[in-house]
Parts: structure tokens; C-alpha cells; sequence
């Protein structure tokens, strides 16, 4: 019984992770690669779901394993989307302090810059646009944070970029 809860738990860790993976690749708009990856997904989840149901075992560790399983693949494959699957993200950043447009170009970011007004008329205000890939959104905000932490920053993620500068 043992092997049965360990082969659960693993198999489901694969099925549901592959299942996390091919949501993600459905939203993006690549439906033949989550075609696929829906294929193995489910030969997986019937062939575990099959052995799980016909065993003549009755213990609660079988449920276990397989939610244990469901649980740690949902995690692995949030993951493992995030790792596999590059996306763009845009980001606004509205700031008074117009050096930082210059510090995030030192910092190799491409930066388009209008004046605007906010709330306070007397007040000068900047719009930063900033078009960058997902692995750099965590140094973009740290880095927006340390030179003005009163910075409203935005951020959206792109369905499509033509021509520009991607850092």
C-alpha cells in the first residue's frame, strides 16, 4: 500500500502541474500546445485514477496522497508557468521626481516620459512607461522603491509588443 500512495501522490504532482501549465499556455492563446499538454495530463490522471478506484485497499492514506499530490502540483506548477512561460509586462509609474526616468535608463530600462497633471495642479507630475519581461519586474519595483517610495506604480501584463525596446 505503501508504493500505491507514493506512486498517488507522484502522479498527481505531474497531472496537475502539467494541468496549471496548460491553463496558462490556453490563456496566452496557444491552444494546440495545451491540446497536448491536456492529452498527457489526462492519460496520467485516468491511468491514477483507475489504479486508485480498483485497489482493494481502504485506507484514508490513499486520499492522502492524492490530495498531497493535487496540493504540491497546483505549487509546482505555478511555479513552474512562471519559469517556462515568458510574458511582457507594462508598466506606469507616476512620480514627481523626474531623475528617476534618467536612473531607470542608467539601469538599461527603456523609458517614455510625459508630463501630467494630478490631482494637485501646482504639482509637477511625470508618467513613466516602461515595457519590460517578467523575470525583471522584481528589480523594476525594488529599484522604483529605493530612489521615490512615493511612486504609484501600475502594472499590467502585455498581449502584444511591435518595434520598441524590451529590457
Amino acid at each position: 500500500m505503501l508504493f500505491l500512495c507514493i506512486k498517488i501522490f507522484f502522479a498527481r504532482i505531474l497531472d496537475v502541474s502539467l494541468g496549471t501549465v496548460r491553463t496558462i499556455f490556453t490563456v496566452k492563446g496557444k491552444s494546440l500546445i495545451a491540446s497536448l499538454i491536456g492529452f498527457i495530463e489526462i492519460c496520467i490522471w485516468f491511468t491514477i485514477v483507475r489504479e486508485a478506484l480498483n485497489t482493494d485497499e481502504t485506507s484514508l492514506w490513499i486520499m492522502v496522497s492524492y490530495a498531497a499530490g493535487y496540493a504540491t502540483g497546483t505549487y509546482i506548477g505555478g511555479k513552474l508557468s512562471n519559469k517556462i512561460i515568458k510574458t511582457n509586462f507594462s508598466v506606469q509609474v507616476i512620480t514627481s521626481n523626474l531623475k528617476l526616468a534618467e536612473l531607470l535608463r542608467g539601469e538599461g530600462y527603456a523609458v517614455s516620459l510625459i508630463n501630467i497633471q494630478g490631482q494637485e495642479e501646482k504639482t509637477d507630475k511625470y508618467m513613466l512607461f516602461i515595457e519590460i519581461r517578467n523575470k525583471n519586474l522584481t528589480h523594476l519595483k525594488e529599484f522604483i522603491r529605493q530612489n521615490d517610495d512615493k511612486a504609484f506604480v501600475v502594472v499590467n501584463e502585455t498581449k502584444f509588443v511591435q518595434n520598441g525596446f524590451i529590457k
